[in-house]
């Protein structure tokens, strides 16, 4: 009430949460977030991010989740995404959606002194022979992935074998067609260990997963056949994600955050070299968060969004 005894009225809050038009019907894993956000009173609206018929600013906030569609239409989402942060709160801001679209971020990264997964980094439209790179780094087996990609996109492993090689060569003159490519060692504790992922909320510790690919793959989405559990959340993955999180704090050029705020969400996915830990990925724009295996973090995720807004 105010001073006159009068009651305040209190406006619901209304948020979009930005999602694509091919979202699997499996996909479920943002239901406890979903409850979260209701439970809190806050009015929710699914708004596909490509519909030009969406009214943006009838919304206080809009909260990017499965927006897993943007890889063929790069331009057309970090326009949208300045768009849309123009209107309303948007999260996280478009200048991490800028920075962390495209996997140069890793760049960043390493030079921050962070432990980075070795990249040789090759330029759209420039000629590379995979066996020389293989010759000069000494590496055995070679993996590739495009600069912008999701979901596996584009990734391939290969060996030095003759028709390992032209099938990866013919593979990267293609993609090389369009945009620049990684190409890195193939790490063949995937297959056995998968891909560890520390969660953070608000740039607090949440919870741990580890992705597992079927025998014999390296491709830890379930979209694959993969599989997930929770992860150890007292090992040194924590250590190394945890840095992680100090440096992207500290650079608010990355992430359009200030005074030292964190991402509203991050997932910092890591790899094992047998014992060697190395960032595969730090996913700051539409990662899986994993609330089945800690549907407490739907919670925290809520919290944090109503704080910020």
């Amino acid at each position: 009430m105010n001073r006159a005894g009068e009651r305040y009225h209190v406006r619901t809050m209304k948020l979009a949460i930005a999602t694509c038009s091919s979202l699997p019907d499996w996909e479920i894993d943002d239901a406890p977030l979903h409850e979260a956000l209701v439970a809190r009173n806050i009015e929710i609206a699914h708004e596909v991010w490509t519909n030009p018929d969406v009214q943006w600013n009838r919304y206080d906030a809009c909260l990017i989740r499965t927006t897993w569609d943007y890889v063929q239409k790069i331009e057309h989402y970090l326009n949208w995404a300045d768009q849309t942060a123009d209107r309303i709160k948007l999260f996280n801001p478009a200048r991490t959606v800028r920075w962390n679209t495209c996997k140069s971020y890793l760049r960043d990264l390493e030079t921050s002194g962070l432990p980075v997964v070795p990249t040789r980094w090759i330029e759209a439209g420039t000629p590379v022979d995979l066996g020389t790179i293989l010759d000069e780094e000494d590496w055995k087996r070679g993996f590739m992935k495009p600069r912008v990609g999701a979901t596996a996109f584009g990734t391939m492993r290969f060996s030095a074998d003759r028709d390992s090689l032209q099938d990866a060569q013919s593979n990267l003159d293609r993609m090389l067609q369009t945009q620049g490519m990684l190409i890195q060692p193939y790490l063949e504790d995937v297959e056995t260990r998968g891909e560890w992922s520390g969660i953070f909320i608000d740039g607090v510790w949440s919870h741990a997963v580890q992705k597992i690919p079927v025998p014999g793959d390296y491709r830890v989405q379930d979209d694959f056949g993969a599989t997930d559990q929770p992860g150890d959340a007292d090992g040194p993955e924590r250590a190394v994600s945890e840095q992680v999180m100090e440096v992207i704090r500290s650079h608010p050029e990355w992430t359009g955050e200030q005074d030292g705020m964190a991402p509203l969400y991050c997932r910092v996915d890591l790899l094992r070299s047998e014992t060697r830990l190395m960032i595969n990925e730090v996913e700051l724009v539409e990662p899986s968060l994993f609330f089945r295996h800690h549907p407490k973090a739907a919670d925290a995720l809520a919290d944090a969004l109503i704080e910020r807004c």
